[in-house]
């Protein structure tokens, strides 16, 4: 019999407190970006989760914005 080699599966989603350490913000701001629809997220249950590659590609959003802004 072949033995199954399973890889630990590596995380791609973010919690709210992982989001608020990345950006360096509190966990109540995240909150707030959420609720106003100004951050991408979704939610399973009562658990609000973030793909890393949309929190990455909001930073450079908000980086382009406030370039353009100044």
């Amino acid at each position: 019999m072949e033995a199954i080699n399973l890889q630990p599966i590596k995380r791609s989603t973010l919690t709210v407190k992982e989001v608020a350490e990345y950006l360096g913000i509190s966990s109540d701001m995240v909150y707030i970006l959420c609720r106003e629809k100004r951050i991408a997220h979704f939610r399973i249950g009562s658990r609000i989760l973030f793909k890393k590659e949309a929190i990455d590609n909001w930073i450079e959003k908000q980086m382009i914005e406030g370039l353009e802004n100044e």
